[in-house]
């Protein structure tokens, strides 16, 4: 069934639509990895476009570097922490909350330096105890002033302290489904010390948790924690500091729709956090602590101001990596929420946000998956970077015109994948046609001549070159006689021709030769094009040779009542045109010259001189080291006017090693020599020595066309001034 799919609607199809499959999971599944992907396109929006910064009733009370160097190392005395909270309300400050946790009571406290300095003189030990407590002096000034106080939240219960109370729940109202199975849940507080707390106006929860990367980009606006309802710190210092009055949280079938805080609603994502739009690090956030403390703050600089006490110090190490690619002081993200809250500039991620995501993958999805099998390279190429462009301005739009984040990197990188997955069948489909068609093209050309066009197509053109080529013809010997055996069976005689050229085809290709075209029972092959062939004669003798024992081989597997072919075969080389010949409407590679002429004249010759391979002079010059020749005459073939010295291939090295076939040699040069030489006596007696030397190489009828000739010439002797040439009267 999935064949039948495949081949209705095209494998690469199917394949992209398991693709899209895949895709789509995957965001629905969200692992690590793809959550990366997207808060990092988050984080480039805000690179591209951060918050601009304007001042704002949001202060830092910062206990800087400068602080500790001039008031001390921390944790400072409680004393001078209730210090601090009172200068700020009396500088204005309309509520204070600590990014931090007074958990352990006092190490500076009366109690704490008596038990450390045991050795105290009596009436100094009794001063130290009429000391005021410095846990009891904070929190008269936390009493005193509208302080929020921090409370960092534990994934699972660590303290047993005896006297830690329940977390106090925060007045809240519920507007819609129960909003507790959505948010993040906390099991345990650390909290501060109970007097503090009970001091205390309100108590924020300052946890925010990093996403996968490690950057903090979303902060819980509320929480469960103890099974009950809280707030985030700055929250929290806005409740407070609006009258105290209860939040509630709008709920729907998605999840947490947002908060409602002093009137009014601070969109959430569906688990009750939010997306600040935040501004790089500003100073103009911060007052120095030491300053406020030693009255160095102009007055009125924290009036009517949402006052934050952290850290910025180095050595205290609260920064906390952020989407503009930089660090900053934990309590700066607090106080950046506060500017987002009052300047309604938060970022929001809907509800409907995944939804909206993997509608967009399908949907392009399978627009790809529909339109690029059919277009054009350019036309895919230009519509998906098209429909990448706008993915991508869409996601940016969104952000900047209403700071909306919907992610596009999941279409994006869905529509990247499976334009390629297309793009990549497309190509394979052509390459497989593109086979289909070399395979089909190579039952009529050289495979290497198919290879070359398919990578040219400049050589689809009429036209040639010069070069030195090495021509072959063969031919079968009494094909008539074959033919009149299959006279009532022609089927028969075109199978047994077709495997006797398929094996000769198979002996040219094995040596790189390109067969030029069929004739019948003939072939024409050449080599050295279109491939370049340095030892080109020697690869057309080894193929000459390779066709001749192939030709023996299928011999043996024919009917004995079938006869015997037998071919002959001519090589010759020299200078050729070959390229596109023909006419604009139908062309054939092929070569053209004199050589080519001359090499189909030799086979011609194979028959008389009754040797099955024929080699013209500049062959036979070429390779008579490296293989057995013997020369056969000097003729002038039909149609030429220069003579030809013709050699014979017997055989390979190993033959032309041998002593036999040196013995062979020299009888045969000595019978020329004396014919040329007009001694036919001793050309006759080299004959016969010849017939015994090389009575293994099968040369009867070459000796005996010797014998007819020599008794010829001693019956009517040649006029003067012959040349030895024999003058060929056939082809």
């Amino acid at each position: 069934m999935f064949r039948r799919l495949a081949r209705a609607i095209g494998g690469g199809r199917v394949v992209a639509l398991g693709l899209l499959g895949l895709c789509v999971a995957l965001r629905l599944w969200d692992p690590a990895p793809v959550e990366t992907l997207r808060v990092k396109t988050f984080d480039l929006f805000q690179q591209i476009s951060p918050r601009p910064y304007q001042p704002l009733p949001v202060a830092i009370l910062d206990i800087d570097d400068p602080s500790l160097e001039e008031i001390g190392q921390w944790p400072w005395p409680r004393s001078l922490m209730g210090e601090l909270v009172t200068k700020a309300t009396a500088q204005g400050a309309v509520a204070i909350g600590f990014d931090m946790v007074f958990s352990e009571r006092d190490r500076l406290s009366p109690e704490a330096l008596l038990a450390l300095f045991t050795a105290l003189a009596p009436g100094k030990r009794a001063q130290i105890a009429a000391l005021p407590d410095t846990d009891t002096a904070f929190a008269e000034a936390v009493a005193r002033s509208r302080v929020i106080l921090g409370q960092t939240s534990l994934r699972s219960s660590v303290f047993d302290r005896a006297d830690r109370a329940p977390a106090p729940g925060v007045p809240h109202a519920l507007l819609g489904d129960d909003p507790r199975p959505y948010l993040q849940r906390f099991p345990d507080l650390l909290q501060n010390l109970p007097a503090l707390e009970a001091a205390a106006a309100g108590r924020g929860v300052f946890t925010v948790r990093p996403d996968v990367d490690g950057v903090f980009r979303r902060i819980p606006v509320t929480m469960l924690v103890q099974d009950s309802l809280r707030l985030g710190l700055a929250p929290e210092v806005l409740r407070v500091a609006t009258g105290g009055q209860a939040f509630a949280i709008r709920t729907n079938a998605a999840g947490i729709e947002g908060v409602v805080l002093a009137g009014k609603l601070v969109a959430t994502d569906a688990d009750g956090s939010v997306w600040p739009h935040f501004t790089p690090s500003v100073r103009d956030r911060f007052v120095s602590a030491a300053d406020l403390l030693n009255d160095r703050v102009p007055p009125g600089r924290l009036a009517g101001h949402l006052v934050l006490v952290g850290t910025s110090a180095i050595g205290l190490e609260d920064f906390r990596s952020m989407p503009l690619g930089t660090r900053i002081p934990g309590v700066e993200i607090h106080a950046q929420l506060l500017e987002n809250i009052l300047t309604d500039s938060l970022l929001h991620r809907p509800n409907y946000a995944i939804a909206a995501e993997v509608t967009a993958m399908a949907v392009l999805g399978l627009l790809a998956i529909l339109v690029v099998p059919l277009a054009s390279a350019s036309v895919t190429v230009l519509a998906s970077l098209g429909a990448l462009v706008g993915l991508g301005y869409g996601g940016w739009h969104l952000f900047e015109a209403r700071k909306l984040l919907l992610d596009p990197s999941a279409p994006l990188l869905t529509m990247a994948v499976l334009v390629v997955s297309l793009i990549t069948a497309n190509y394979l489909r052509e390459e497989r046609r593109r086979r289909e068609i070399r395979g089909a093209f190579a039952q009529y050309v050289s495979p290497d001549l198919v290879a070359q066009l398919s990578e040219n197509r400049d050589a689809l053109r009429l036209g040639g070159e010069t070069r030195e080529l090495t021509l072959l013809f063969s031919d079968v010997r009494g094909f008539t006689a074959i033919s009149e055996r299959f006279k009532s069976d022609p089927q028969g005689l075109t199978r047994l021709m077709n495997r006797f050229l398929t094996v000769l085809s198979g002996a040219i290709l094995a040596e790189k030769g390109t067969i030029d075209k069929f004739m019948g029972d003939a072939v024409m092959a050449f080599w050295n094009a279109p491939v370049p062939a340095p030892r080109h004669q020697h690869d057309a003798c080894r193929a000459a040779l390779a066709m001749r024992a192939a030709t023996e081989a299928l011999n043996a597997t024919l009917d004995p009542d079938t006869p015997r072919i037998d071919v002959g075969v001519g090589l010759n080389t020299g200078l050729c045109v070959v390229g596109n010949m023909g006419s604009d409407l139908r062309f054939d590679y092929t070569a053209l010259g004199d050589a080519v002429n001359l090499a189909s004249r030799l086979e011609g010759q194979s028959k008389p001189y009754g040797v099955g391979i024929v080699l013209g002079e500049t062959t036979a010059q070429a390779v008579g080291e490296d293989f057995a020749l013997l020369e056969l005459d000097l003729i002038r073939v039909k149609g030429k006017a220069e003579a030809e010295r013709i050699y014979a291939l017997m055989g390979d090295a190993t033959l032309r090693a041998s002593a036999a076939f040196r013995a062979a040699c020299a009888d045969n040069d000595t019978m020329l020599a004396a014919y040329r030489a007009r001694d036919w006596t001793g050309a006759e007696a080299a004959r016969t020595a010849l017939a015994r030397s090389g009575a293994d190489l099968g040369l009867t009828a070459y000796l005996d066309l010797w014998k007819d000739r020599i008794a010829e010439a001693t019956a009517a002797p040649p006029p003067p001034g012959w040349d030895g040439v024999h003058v060929a009267t056939s082809k």
